[in-house]
Formats: structure tokens, C-alpha cells, sequence
């Protein structure tokens, strides 16, 4: 057993006001703490219902480091469960998609069960009589995680059986998830093909502060979007001529600190927060013909408006995604160990909305996002070093201390200046509260504080 596991006071001290611990991003033991209870007590994002509109669809993924199926089941409800047989814990599923009837099969000995994870039947189910099977956590079926919600058809779910209630844990966050669903007329998304997948070798919070990190634009990204901007003006185009959709999209990462400064930050409870309060790198895209009509047809004009007013850049949902509302977005940082994540990039279809939007997003996506792309090997340089650099002796605490104020309180909604450090110093503080919620302390840690 390692100095921090079942020590909540070894796991808070690691998060000081303004610094953190450097085992916070590499030790390993610190990492599976994370997966046994920060993921387990947390509301994670799992998947868009659009991903499953059929009964008997599924999609798998993981939480944390635990394999999950998200499955229409008969009654059209969405499922989540884990991907394990109660028999041998064979996956149940390996295809990232697909249909599975029903009910699911087992590989190994053809165990079924329903979609819903209820045991269905079993092979030569006579040799089980009078052996208590009845009785066995088998018998119960696929295991069902402890609480799932489907917000406007993006699901959740928390990992363990008691806790926070999804409406406490997002709260007034929710309002940015609302927004990039409002854009679409008739209210609704869809995920737009498969996720761009990339895989980056540095802890996972290292990507999550990044989002709202507005500091280092201008400096990490000069090589990409700073060259791309010096040849366009070297083009010396006349006066007025319109940026091209690429442009519009690269451009904005060269803005000066009073651009991000003047943008703001605001950061809500349990380690959520957004960039972009006032504006963003997105309030200048060009506008789509024929889509403020059918937002106008849909709300009115004064409901389209306030809408399409709100260009939020960044938005930090607790513990692992980020959402973009002006070009439907979501990323999902997957920890994969202490150096290593997998980051997934979503892009959404506004359902009756023009198709040019979408292509718009795709086009972002591609060029800040892919492994293939020009921003994105900016920020995995600075990533990758920092891991590197963060085992070296001498120096333990990592310093989040921009526009710090004392005696910060982290349970009100608050809006400060946009180059804050405040949605980092947020995002360890949910991260203590929730690394911590079910942790005991260990038996001999007791005895000793009793002595």
C-alpha cells in the first residue's frame, strides 16, 4: 500500500490553494486512486443517444478505467452497463458499434441477458439447481452502474451507487450544454461520424487545464496559426477582402492578451468553468446563409439572437470533456495511465440547420484537433515536455497562482478576468472533494491517531 491510498489527508494535501503536488500528473498510484474513486463519484460523459437510435443499439467505451456498454434497451430508454459477463468476466461487446438484438450472448459459455443487463438464460441450466445459484451475484446478470442520466441526449453516468444528483453535481454549467443544443432549430443533435482519435503521452488533467488556459495562445501556438497569418498578409489583399473559412478558424489563436484578458472566464461549483464569457475565437465566423431564418422560424427573432449571441470558447465539464457551443464540439480526454491519455474530438450535426455548418466544424476539427492537424502538435509538445520535464528533482509544486485571491470560495458561480488561473485552482478543488468522498482511512492510520 503506497503513501496515498485509503489517506484522504496524504490525497487533499496534494492541492495547496495555489500549487499542486507534481504526483498529482505522475505517480502512478496517484492515477489509480483516480480511477477507484474520482471517476466512480463524478458524473462522466459516456455518449450522445444519437450513437444508439435503435433498440438493441449499443456503443462501448470506458469510464475511468471500467469498460461500459451505452444500450437502446426495449423500452427505448438508454442503459448503461458494465462490459463484463457475472460468469468468467468475458467483454460482452469488442465492436465499438453495433446491434445486438434483444439480448446479449456471451462469447464464452452463452450466457444471455437482456438489454437492460437482467440475466436472460444459461446453458444446461440444471446444473445449477440446488446450488444456491439463486443466491450468487451471477445469477443478478450484467451489473448496471450506480445512476445514468440522458440530458438532451447527451448521456452520463456515475459509477458508484450513491451520490451526488446529476442536478447538484452540473447546476447553472448546464447552461453551455443547453446553448450548443439550442442552435439547432428543432432542438436537437446528432454525432456526425466517428471521433477523431489521438493519442498524447502526458497525464489527462494536463489536456483538461489547457481548455481554459488563455496565456499560452500567442506563444505556443506562433509556429501554426502565427505563420498562417503571416502569409496571408503577405498575400497584401485589397482592403475588405473576406477571410477565407480556414482563416476565420486559425486566425483568432494569434489574438493579443487583452483579446483573452477581455473574454473572461467564468467558473461554476464542482470544477466546471468556460472561457469566453463576453466573446471568443468564434464570434466573428462568417454568417451561414439561410440559418438565422430557421433559427427565427423555430424561437422568434429576439430568442435567435440570444442564442447565436452566446460564443463561448471553452467549456470545462468536471472531470474529463470539453464542449464548444458556436461549432458543436465535445472532446473526451480518456486516461489511459499516470503519461497517457486518449483524446476523442465529436462533432455534431444540428439537426435542420445547413449543412455548411457542419462543415465548418469538421474543418476545425480537422485542423486544430486531428494527429494529423496544425494547432494540435503545438499544445502536445508543451504537454509531452511538461510530463517529461515534472520528474525532475528539486522543484515538487506546480504553480496556479494568476489572479489568485485568498480564501477563494469555489461554491459560488463567479466571472473573472479571462486570463485567470481560477478554473484550474476549481478543477483540484472538485478534484480533492471527489477523490476524497468515499475514501476511508486506513485501520492503522486510526489506531495511530487514537494513540
Amino acid at each position: 500500500m503506497g503513501r496515498y491510498s485509503d489517506n484522504p489527508a496524504a490525497v487533499a494535501g496534494l492541492v495547496r490553494g495555489k500549487e499542486v503536488h507534481r504526483d498529482v500528473y505522475i505517480d502512478p498510484e496517484v492515477f489509480r486512486l483516480e480511477m477507484k474513486h474520482l471517476f466512480a463519484n463524478s458524473w462522466v460523459f459516456v455518449g450522445h443517444d444519437s450513437q444508439t437510435p435503435n433498440k438493441g443499439d449499443y456503443f462501448t467505451t470506458q469510464i475511468g478505467d471500467q469498460p461500459v456498454i451505452m444500450v437502446r434497451h426495449t423500452d427505448n430508454e438508454i442503459k448503461v452497463l458494465y462490459n463484463r459477463c457475472p460468469h468468467k468476466g468475458t467483454k460482452i461487446a469488442i465492436d465499438r458499434t453495433g446491434n445486438t438484438g434483444k439480448f446479449f450472448r456471451c462469447p464464452y459459455h452463452a450466457w444471455s441477458f437482456k438489454t437492460d443487463g437482467c440475466l436472460l438464460a444459461i446453458p444446461l441450466k440444471k446444473g445449477y439447481e440446488n446450488t444456491g445459484f439463486e443466491q450468487a451475484e451471477g445469477a443478478k446478470g450484467m451489473r448496471a452502474v450506480g445512476a445514468v442520466k440522458n440530458y438532451r441526449g447527451f448521456v452520463f453516468a456515475r459509477l458508484a451507487d450513491e451520490g451526488i444528483s446529476f442536478e447538484a453535481f452540473f447546476d447553472g454549467s448546464l447552461s453551455s450544454l443547453d446553448n450548443m443544443i439550442d442552435r439547432s432549430p428543432a432542438g436537437r443533435l446528432e454525432v456526425a461520424g466517428p471521433p477523431l482519435r489521438y493519442m498524447h503521452k502526458c497525464n489527462w488533467k494536463m489536456l483538461v487545464e489547457n481548455q481554459t488556459d488563455t496565456c499560452h495562445p500567442m506563444v505556443a501556438h506562433e509556429s501554426s496559426a502565427g505563420t498562417a497569418v503571416k502569409l496571408w498578409e503577405e498575400l497584401d489583399m485589397p482592403e475588405g477582402t473576406p477571410l477565407p473559412p480556414a482563416m476565420e478558424i486559425i486566425a483568432p489563436f494569434m489574438s493579443a492578451y487583452e483579446f483573452f484578458e477581455k473574454m473572461g472566464i467564468r467558473t461554476w461549483p464542482n470544477g466546471h468553468g468556460h472561457t469566453g464569457v463576453h466573446h471568443s475565437i468564434h464570434s466573428n465566423y462568417s454568417a451561414i446563409p439561410g440559418y438565422f431564418e430557421a433559427m427565427t422560424e423555430a424561437y422568434g427573432e429576439e430568442r435567435a439572437k440570444e442564442i447565436l449571441g452566446e460564443n463561448r470558447h471553452n467549456t470545462v465539464y468536471f472531470p474529463n470533456i470539453m464542449i464548444k457551443g458556436p461549432i458543436q464540439q465535445l472532446r473526451v480526454f480518456i486516461p489511459l495511465a499516470a503519461d497517457k491519455t486518449l483524446v476523442e474530438s465529436y462533432i455534431y450535426r444540428l439537426v435542420d440547420a445547413p449543412d455548411e455548418l457542419t462543415a465548418r466544424t469538421a474543418m476545425y476539427n480537422r485542423m486544430i484537433n486531428a494527429p494529423t492537424s496544425i494547432v494540435g502538435h503545438d499544445d502536445l509538445e508543451m504537454y509531452e515536455r511538461a510530463q517529461e520535464g515534472l520528474a525532475a528533482d528539486g522543484l515538487e509544486w506546480v504553480n496556479m497562482q494568476r489572479l489568485y485571491e485568498d480564501d477563494e470560495d469555489f461554491d459560488t458561480e463567479r466571472v473573472e478576468n479571462g486570463t485567470t488561473e481560477r478554473e484550474m485552482r476549481n478543477h483540484f478543488h472538485a478534484w480533492v472533494k471527489f477523490m476524497t468522498a468515499d475514501m476511508q482511512p486506513a485501520q492503522a492510520d486510526e489506531k495511530e491517531a487514537a494513540e
